[in-house]
């Protein structure tokens, strides 16, 4: 697997899982201090794949048990293309969005989080990591990247073993 950043991005932001776990609840705390108590959240809408793993985290941290998802690709590795809607979320349960938490993990462009909000406009927007271009498109995140940089997330990653430096 290449590890370096593509020609499109200058750096490269590795997140282990440790870190993302962290990240997530991190990002329920800051969720938590801006839900109002009289209007709790009804579920999350996850945008996959990306999404999924700080759902899961975020909706154990905030004990909500209704995740839908909602399936968009925006990219080919590392080639981004305008978002394409292959499964959408259950609008019966959703309806505009109102007490509707919309995650992902990261907001770059904000393309994805424009598409979705047209569909539930009401909805609370949260990313874990967001980049300049995208960073008005959610309401509420945890890390700020540069727009040149490339993050490598764990489920993207895989161990292999590196030689050393002096080999005998």
């Amino acid at each position: 697997m290449n590890t370096e950043a593509s020609p499109h991005y200058e750096k490269g932001f590795y997140v282990d899982w440790e870190q993302i776990h962290r990240d997530c609840r991190a990002l329920a705390w800051r969720l938590e201090q801006c839900i109002d108590p009289d209007h709790p959240l009804r579920g999350i809408l996850s945008i996959t794949r990306g999404g999924m793993v700080p759902a899961m985290i975020v909706a154990r941290e905030l004990d909500i048990r209704a995740i839908d998802t909602i399936s968009i690709k925006c990219y080919d590795h590392q080639d981004r293309g305008e978002p394409v809607i292959i499964k959408p979320g259950n609008d019966e349960f959703l309806v505009d969005g109102a007490d509707i938490l919309v995650i992902d993990d990261l907001v770059d462009t904000g393309a994805t989080m424009k598409r979705v909000r047209e569909f539930y406009p009401e909805a609370t927007y949260c990313s874990v990591y967001a980049k300049p271009d995208g960073r008005p498109l959610v309401d509420v995140f945890v890390t700020e990247v540069s727009q040149d940089t490339w993050i490598f997330f764990p489920w993207d990653m895989s161990l292999q073993y590196a030689k050393p430096f002096r080999a005998s």
